[in-house]
């Protein structure tokens, strides 16, 4: 059942309990809040979705105020609720502005956010440091991917890092990284931290009574709102139910991202890094035939990465037609296995490192089980360059486990600006069990915004097709005076690009991978002149409001791989119904959040120019336009051009697109 805002009542005589609360909410906001429509309507929908117990997905466009459309019926409730979002960066702004600012009007509320156990100092780590010195943690640290390193600095300065960690540890009520006024290595917190495959538990550890995870885990416990992030909600689900507190309604903020996070999450990965990491940590605890078994562990991971450095990227497996690699994979069983009796065996009253051992082959000895017998509906491939290879075993189809998992056991509500087509039937739902609503966005697209599509560019399978973007690039950067955000699909365009286009544009050109990406940002906003160049990384969640963005440029339409092994194994279920079902859909949601950079404010204004002529010819592009925001829509550059000069003079406020006929490509 699919509804539009503008289907619902109205009547602001007769204004129902949550949109009160809610009015309440907005009128306590700096300067004062202002009535959305869409937000009321969407708060009235979730707080019907939680009294019906009836799952519901909402597209709630920027500037809909969507966080507090949920927040405010979930703090009403009166049993707790799970808010779960995509990103850590949506799961602070809720913990730390949104949930407090409620709190305030309702009064008795109590709040919580939960992450990941990684995310916390561990305080048995800690005290094996201060006990016997760096060098235990260098050896245990390892490259294990449950606590990814991204640097590799200096021991010198890895010691300094790990010794401030220490003096904040002692001093910290809540252990959590983010914490941390500044930045410290990966490969230093890995030091401090332990990941939730080795962690044996609150009861097999001796600083169990004062775990920092275990403080924030019972702190969400009591709380009548938990904000995490999916890929926790997905740990629980994979867990069956072990991670979260007790809870029957769950928001799920940014939930276009939920079918590609939970098929990480209910899969498995396996790394020669993770294997040598639990071979360090083992090898010092064991004696006899069990220490010959960490041995063969630390030869079996280089074997390992050995046969997966020879794959192809993105490689769909077979083990039955890839003989050494199933070979070195039962040789990785029989070690963990002589590890674990060892283990067992040292356990009582042994070094708690021991526990931590234990735990971890446990689980490894359990995934590298689900990857020696994948089932019909699994996929085995081969992800990473050369050097970080993993072996993964993921899920061709979430629908079933998330229909047992979560749509069986408590009420779902999942929103975004951007709701996916074909959402609902991609998690195991029918449409009957889903309310759909889209309460729209305040924004007057069609004055503010112009989609360009040029149709003059040669094919893109062409040799001059590069050549010719990065001009029309060039022509609109100097229109708009810089301030431009240029999307790739690819990294080798974008490097190519940002060097042709620097030759022909004056204004400073930054891009991704020159530096860390909150500085690339922070400057694009700063310097009003700027053009930012980056890959998919920035696709999502950059929001830079007002004169520093007046351009977005997307190079073509984001279509998969065709040789995705996860997306092959689905076109191959879809058949016929390849492209509508599986292509189609995942291009419309990315295609939207790119254009969904550009309008953030009602004081925007500027142009999406999609250098692919596919938006305006093919026959599919009616699903493409129908994911984006109804914006005035032109194939010409003259009208761009003109439109860009508006906008960027001193007068731009008052330059929005007046009433006009839209162009021929408007269908």
């Amino acid at each position: 059942m699919l509804l539009v805002a503008g289907d619902l009542p109205s009547d602001t005589d007769s204004a129902s309990p949550v949109e009160r609360a809610l009015r309440r909410v907005t009128a306590a906001l700096p300067g004062g809040g202002e009535n959305r429509s869409g937000q009321i309507a969407m708060a009235e929908a979730v707080d019907e979705a939680f009294v019906e117990r009836r799952h519901l997905a909402v597209q709630a466009g920027t500037g809909t105020g969507k966080s507090l459309a949920y927040l405010v019926p979930s703090a009403q409730l009166g049993r707790p609720v799970v808010i779960a979002t995509a990103t850590k960066a949506l799961q602070e702004q809720l913990g730390a502005r949104d949930l407090p600012l409620v709190a305030e009007v309702f009064g008795d509320l109590s709040v919580a956010v939960l992450k990941g156990r990684s995310n916390y100092a561990c305080r048995q780590r800690t005290a094996e440091l201060a006990e016997r010195g760096f060098q235990v943690g260098l050896d245990d640290a390892g490259d294990d991917p449950d606590r990814p390193q991204s640097g590799s600095p200096s021991n010198d300065r890895l010691v300094a890092q790990v010794e401030r960690l220490l003096a904040w540890e002692r001093r910290s009520a809540t252990g959590d990284r983010a914490e941390l006024d500044e930045g410290v290595s990966d490969r230093a917190w890995s030091m401090v931290s332990t990941g939730p495959r080795e962690c044996p538990g609150a009861f097999a550890c001796p600083q169990g009574g004062r775990c920092f995870a275990e403080m924030a885990r019972q702190a969400a416990a009591e709380a009548d709102v938990i904000v995490v992030n999916i890929h926790l909600l997905g740990s629980h689900l994979a867990s069956g139910g072990q991670v979260l507190p007790e809870h029957d309604a769950i928001v799920i903020d940014e939930a276009h991202e939920l079918e590609e996070i939970m098929t990480q999450c209910l899969g498995v990965d396996l790394t020669p890094g993770r294997i040598r990491s639990l071979a360090s940590l083992a090898r010092p605890l064991l004696s006899g035939s069990a220490a010959e078994a960490a041995v063969d562990l630390t030869a079996t991971a280089e074997g390992f990465g050995s046969l997966l450095s020879g794959l192809p990227d993105s490689a769909e497996i077979d083990l039955e037609t890839n003989p050494d690699l199933s070979a070195t994979l039962n040789q990785l069983d029989a070690s963990l296995r002589g590890m674990l009796t060892g283990l067992r065996e040292n356990q009582e009253g042994a070094d708690p490192r021991a526990a931590r051992a234990l735990s971890s082959a446990t689980r490894l000895m359990e995934e590298v089980g689900r990857i020696r017998s994948p089932s019909v509906d699994e996929v085995l491939w081969v992800e990473g360059p050369r050097s970080t290879r993993s072996l993964n075993l993921s899920p061709i189809d979430v629908g079933p486990a998330l229909q047992g998992q979560l749509f069986e056991k408590a009420t779902v509500v999942m929103t975004s600006a951007t709701i996916p087509p074909r959402f609902v039937s991609r998690l195991g739902l029918d449409d009957a069990d889903v309310v759909q609503l889209d309460v729209g966005s305040p924004f007057d697209f069609k004055r503010q915004s112009m989609l360009y599509v040029p149709t003059h560019l040669a094919d893109r399978r062409s040799d001059e097709a590069e050549e010719q973007i990065a001009t029309e690039i060039a022509l609109l950067i100097e229109a708009a005076g810089g301030r431009t955000l240029s999307l790739f699909t690819s990294r080798r365009a974008m490097n190519e690009a940002a060097d042709r286009v620097a030759d022909q544009t004056s204004h400073p050109i930054l891009v991704q991978g020159a530096a860390a990406n909150r500085a690339l940002i922070d400057r694009f906003r700063d310097e009003e002149d700027a053009c930012l160049f980056a890959t998919m990384g920035m696709w999502q969640g950059l929001d830079v409001p007002g004169r520093s963005l007046s351009l977005v440029t997307i190079d073509r339409l984001p279509f998969s791989r065709p040789d995705d092994p996860l997306l092959s194994a689905r076109r191959s279920r879809a058949g016929t119904q390849a492209f509508s079902v599986v292509d189609l859909p995942r291009a419309a949601t990315l295609l939207a959040q790119g254009v969904g950079r550009l309008i953030r404010s009602q004081d925007d204004y500027g142009v999406v120019a999609v250098l692919d002529s596919r938006l305006a010819t093919a026959s599919y592009r009616s699903v493409l336009l129908g994911a984006l925001p109804p914006m005035h829509r032109t194939t010409s550059r003259d009208e761009v051009l003109a439109f860009l000069s508006r906008i960027t003079s001193d007068d731009h406020r008052g330059a929005g697109l007046r009433s006009q006929t839209d162009g021929p490509d408007e269908k």
